[in-house]
């Protein structure tokens, strides 16, 4: 049985193409924390930055990839996830390479109230807060994402 981070990995590349292109690597998935390394080569800008679709693409693919993760260690193995909407901010700009890192998993009674919808009627809607980082640690963005799951 391959780890989290093979599996996630694998997903990245059979079912989201545009994250290969952009140069995704799955670093971690622990305490419900997911990070995610975005080179700034394949991302970058005319101002010599990272792009801002990259990072709003960046911190939709850490967050599609948390719930992911999550529902698996739930024993819901599905990829019918979706992202409805997304309010994105960016606070500075990443010249480096960036560390997207989903932060924050939703409090623990959203998170159950998500997981009983989805048991009872085969649809939920969850939002999830993900974070494209700066080299220092910094937030360069921060996306308020509102996934959903569905049967397939």
């Amino acid at each position: 049985m391959s780890s989290p981070v093979e599996q996630l990995s694998q997903v990245f590349a059979s079912d989201i193409p545009l994250s290969q292109a952009m140069g995704v690597q799955v670093l971690c998935w622990q305490d419900r924390q997911l990070r995610l390394q975005f080179p700034l080569a394949p991302n970058v800008n005319h101002q010599a930055s990272m792009f801002g679709g990259s990072m709003y693409c960046a911190a939709v693919l850490a967050g599609w990839g948390w719930l992911h993760l999550a529902l698996r260690e739930e024993g819901i193995d599905t990829t019918h996830i979706v992202v409805q909407s997304g309010q994105i901010d960016y606070p500075r700009p990443i010249v480096h390479n960036a560390i997207v890192a989903v932060c924050e998993a939703p409090d623990d009674k959203s998170w159950q109230r998500f997981l009983a919808t989805y048991r009872k009627h085969g649809k939920a809607r969850l939002q999830v807060v993900s974070r494209v980082l700066t080299e220092a640690g910094e937030d360069g963005a921060v996306l308020a994402g509102q996934f959903v799951l569905h049967q397939g």
